[in-house]
């Protein structure tokens, strides 16, 4: 990603792409709440930032001046390629989603638990005699990726390519087009090459699935398909990858937590949440399609907003000590798979993948930290996990 103007004044000329901001941003995230609370950057051809959460909120249920018909902050934004039901306005949104949650629902994901375990297993044997590995490129990143495959109907050996697409879609192609049309256009044709397959000979694949499926008794067009198929492997691989890696991140900095959860394996399922609430890793875009005001603050049209459910889950009004990680915090109603109508589909398939990772992994491995004079690298973009965690055991 090339160089860019260093920021001065994060209130009025923030940049999500700032190394300060990848690195650390809660610090400037409270900064804003106290100073603002709506940040402004003219960057990316303007942009909000509201840090608060019941900003955030509001922003995400205004479905009259907020438009989710672009959900990432690009310097130059492309034509508009639907990604359904994310992508999906109202009236359009409730039909393209309600097709999706059979999927999801828990019972559908308890079906796919033993296959992520395995996944786990079959990782963990790879490295657990080596003493050490790096906990995101071995192990965070594979899992989500081998399991998305899995239900798509897809080879989970081809998580290479997935990654790249992924990071040309979401990362690189914030600020070059070319990149980003590119790997649309390859998953384009990729997928369309599955869903012929799959209307030759169907299969137990959420790929046939949608090949075969109608609403109101039409089936949908190709770039419907391709469009949802791409955005379960894009947002179903990234988010889940960034918040495995993130528990681990914490677990080796923080050895009172890991071998309390180490002994206590049946709090796992509340850390889980707890880690979801302070490392929350995606920021969603809205698109102001009609000027209002929240919290003071007017959004002009045709503008962006950087809706951050990971700055909202901080926000000391809504939880108290946020930036403390409290993993048997009791009352957590945190914002991590969003608000409103474009709630995350997956999040009962995350929270199964996040808690098997670590159910999996402190059996086998309950003592790890950091490796000495480790680099941690974070990912760039709106999707904040790490990339690269050194870690060893014992």
């Amino acid at each position: 990603m090339r160089e860019r103007p260093p920021v001065t004044d994060w209130a009025a000329d923030f940049d999500h792409l700032d190394p300060r901001w990848v690195e650390d941003p809660y610090p400037i995230w409270q900064e804003l709440r106290d100073k603002c609370p709506v940040a402004h950057t003219e960057r990316y051809m303007g942009v909000y930032f509201p840090t608060r959460y019941d900003d955030v909120r509001a922003v995400a249920y205004d479905t009259e001046h907020f438009s989710s018909r672009r959900i990432v902050v690009r310097e130059n934004p492309p034509p508009r390629i639907p990604a359904p039901p994310i992508t999906s306005d109202p009236p359009r949104h409730r039909a393209d989603k309600s097709l999706l949650l059979p999927a999801f629902t828990p019972d559908a994901i308890k079906r796919h638990e033993p296959r992520a375990r395995a996944i786990c297993a079959d990782l963990i044997e790879r490295f657990a005699a080596k003493g050490g590995c790096d906990a995101a490129v071995d192990y965070a990143q594979e899992i989500p990726v081998r399991l998305v495959a899995h239900m798509l109907g897809l080879p989970e050996e081809e998580g290479d390519r997935f990654r790249k697409w992924i990071y040309e879609i979401l990362v690189a192609g914030i600020t070059e087009p070319a990149v980003m049309m590119r790997a649309i256009e390859e998953t384009s044709a990729y997928f369309a090459t599955e869903i012929e397959k799959r209307k030759r000979t169907p299969g137990d694949d959420i790929i046939s699935y949608l090949a075969a499926a109608r609403i109101d008794g039409e089936p949908l067009a190709p770039e419907h398909i391709i469009g949802s198929l791409r955005l379960l492997l894009v947002a179903g691989i990234d988010t889940t990858w960034s918040a495995i890696g993130s528990c681990f991140w914490h677990l080796a900095r923080h050895p009172e937590d890991r071998r309390r959860l180490a002994a206590e394996p049946e709090l796992i399922p509340t850390a889980v949440e707890e880690f979801l609430r302070a490392y929350a890793p995606v920021t969603m875009a809205r698109e102001v399609v009609k000027a209002t005001t929240i919290n003071g603050c007017a959004f002009k049209e045709k503008q962006m907003v950087l809706l951050s459910f990971p700055a909202a889950n901080r926000d000391p009004a809504m939880f108290p000590d946020p930036d403390r990680v409290v993993i048997d915090r009791a009352e957590n109603r945190h914002a991590a798979f969003g608000l409103g109508i474009h709630r995350c589909i997956g999040s009962n398939l995350a929270r199964m993948e996040i808690t098997v990772a670590l159910q999996e992994w402190l059996k086998r491995i309950p003592e790890f930290q950091l490796a000495p004079n480790a680099k941690v690298t974070w990912s760039e973009g709106t999707v904040r996990g790490p990339r690269k965690l050194p870690v060893v055991f014992g």
